[in-house]
């Protein structure tokens, strides 16, 4: 096995193991609940993960490979309709067999599996590429994983923690917000062609942007409850059309988990006191751009966004350092790490953009269409997914994933 072969191998294992170590302090019961259709059940992650590497890799490069099990080619495939029909993501949660022993089979046999592939291939330059992407593919499911599970927790009265042992964020100070001027240009954006990126990062092509300012921090919860005490939630001037009729059907008048008195909130480490200068997390790209509109500026585009957060560093002691819950951060310059950034930008492909070959084509390019882009990570990305040119897409009304937003304004004065 030769030293490439080698990292490959050992970083499947190392974020296989992490998967399976984000549920140990599950119950069981814990990893079927599908609490609304965004949510997929712990138990199910497990399982779709493994069926990528067994469906992409294990089927196409292994030969002697044998399926665990053919109903799971059905049940598990999660939206490849090249690959093969599947189960209906809304009803992922009647799923209560296979039980959950019988998917850490299912892992194990699929692991087993592929190591002896990655033994046996070892200078395979396709299948190197292909399990890389397995790989960050998992890794955005480990992601997943923890944000479903704390919806789904948090809709239990008891509100238990999915992990009591995290520790209390240190506490935090923030200083005040300011405005970064930027000139406006020709600014490159995209990947550049060092490491792993997503085919929704490429290609790296010219971007005009405009003069504007752009906040060197995030919006604050202390901030974010002066735009509620203020009675914007009741401001039909504020809202986005779609927005001002979501909020009254549904009935919002705060973030996902704030308790009704402003003070306590729910997180993976149970309920706690809010933190007055953290990240506001967990509101749609609709409160977003009212709060933007309040505070009379807007959101920035996803070009501004990355041409400044280009310029500011990955510091790997500030990322997560909320475990597992946004903390004002201690850099100069915020932008990676505590919570995705809403932006005013459209999902939509690059000019030029190029889809994977075969079923990995619908990886992202099926669903540019009506979401928004996100930006910068949060405290529960993979700290290897974290760089300028990362980017996700949610549909505005989203809110259970630890989605916030920083400010930005026209001109450079």
């Amino acid at each position: 096995m030769n030293n490439s072969s080698q990292s490959l191998a050992s970083r499947f294992a190392a974020v296989r193991s992490l998967t399976v170590s984000l549920t140990d302090t599950l119950a069981t019961e814990d990893t079927v609940i599908q609490s609304m259709p965004d949510v997929s059940p712990t138990k199910w992650h497990l399982a779709h993960v493994t069926w990528f590497f067994e469906r992409f890799v294990l089927q196409n490069f292994a030969n002697d490979y044998r399926r665990f099990n053919e109903d799971y080619d059905f049940l598990f495939n999660s939206y490849y309709y090249t690959a093969g029909q599947m189960y209906s993501r809304p009803k992922r949660g009647l799923l209560s067999r296979p039980p959950l022993r019988e998917v850490l089979d299912y892992r194990k046999h699929v692991d087993d599996a592929m190591s002896r592939l990655l033994n046996a291939r070892a200078d395979d330059a396709e299948l190197a590429g292909i399990v890389t992407l397995g790989i960050n593919h998992e890794q955005q499911h480990q992601e997943l994983l923890l944000t479903d599970i704390k919806h789904v927790l948090s809709c239990n009265p008891l509100r238990p923690a999915a992990n009591s042992a995290l520790p209390q964020a240190p506490p935090s100070s923030t200083r005040a917000l300011s405005f970064t001027s930027v000139a406006g240009g020709i600014r490159k954006t995209g990947a550049n062609s060092e490491g792993f990126c997503f085919d929704n990062e490429t290609p790296r092509h010219d971007t005009l942007l405009h003069d504007h300012r752009i906040a060197d921090r995030l919006v604050t919860n202390a901030e974010y409850l002066e735009f509620i005490k203020a009675g914007a939630y009741a401001d039909s001037s504020l809202w986005l059309a779609d927005g001002w009729t979501l909020i009254n059907d549904e009935g919002w008048n705060r973030p996902l988990y704030w308790d009704e008195d402003l003070s306590r909130e729910y997180t993976l480490a149970g309920v706690r006191d809010i933190d007055p200068n953290a990240p506001v997390s967990h509101v749609s790209f609709y409160e977003a751009d009212a709060y933007a509109r309040w505070a009379e500026a807007r959101l920035p585009t996803e070009f501004e966004w990355e041409h400044s957060a280009s310029a500011a560093p990955i510091d790997g002691n500030l990322l997560h350092s909320g475990f597992w819950h946004p903390a004002a951060s201690a850099s100069s310059l915020q932008f990676y790490g505590d919570v995705w950034e809403w932006t005013s930008s459209s999902y939509a492909p690059y000019p030029g953009f190029k889809p994977l070959d075969g079923s990995l084509g619908e990886y992202n390019g099926k669903f540019m269409c009506n979401q928004m882009t996100v930006r910068g990570g949060s405290c529960v990305t993979a700290n290897d997914h974290i760089r300028c040119s990362y980017r996700s897409f949610f549909y505005p009304d989203a809110r259970w994933q630890f989605l916030g937003f920083r400010l930005a304004k026209d001109g450079t004065q």
